[in-house]
């Protein structure tokens, strides 16, 4: 199952810098992510972003599973480096803050809304018209303004909705790539980037 529809553009550029929106298929991609992941994905599942060495940052994840289980997260994040760089953010409070701060302001709130409800009827398209998680959108969250899952956000941003939270979060870290190319699949863990994804 792919799902590829249109997604709401966003408005900043560092993720075009390092992390760039994808839908072509690797040889390398099951092994980079079953590294990245500690399993191996869950299908269905399509890469939507990777860095600026070609590895999977973020993958789309299909609303219900293989097996039949409705699966909420259309993006997820899988960058290693960007998942520890977030739960920093996470463990330093940052979830409870963005909460109060969407409270006292009423653009980024209404971007969220907006974001939040691109998401749901995205969600709804991937699954045939039907939401099997319409109760909740963006991380997981009946509210979308109680932000709880900074990584979700991140995702949600870098594959193209105009997340305010995502793009804040992605926006404060200093180095959002890695120096190194950790993910490269063995034998080649060198630190090279592919061609048609060089930094530019």
């Amino acid at each position: 199952m792919s799902c590829t529809g249109s997604w709401t553009p966003c408005s900043a550029s560092r993720s075009e810098l390092l992390h760039s929106r994808s839908t072509d298929e690797r040889p390398t991609d099951v092994e980079v992510l079953t590294r990245q992941l500690g399993r191996p994905p869950r299908s269905p599942w399509s890469v939507a972003v990777r860095c600026g060495y070609g590895r999977p940052s973020v993958i789309r994840c299909g609303p219900i599973l293989e097996g039949g289980e409705p699966f909420p997260t259309l993006m997820w994040l899988s960058c290693p480096w960007l998942v520890e760089s977030v739960g920093r953010q996470e463990s330093a409070g940052e979830a409870a803050a963005w909460k109060k701060r969407l409270a006292g302001d009423a653009s980024a709130a209404r971007r969220l809304l907006e974001a939040d409800s691109h998401y749901r009827r995205m969600r709804a398209r991937c699954a045939g018209g039907s939401d099997p998680c319409a109760d909740v959108g963006i991380a997981g969250q009946s509210d979308p303004l109680a932000t709880k899952c900074l990584h979700a956000h991140v995702a949600t941003f870098l594959a193209g909705l105009d997340d305010p939270v995502g793009e804040a979060v992605f926006g404060s870290i200093h180095d959002s790539e890695c120096p190194d190319d950790r993910c490269a699949p063995h034998p080649d863990r060198e630190s090279r980037r592919e061609p048609e994804v060089a930094r530019r």
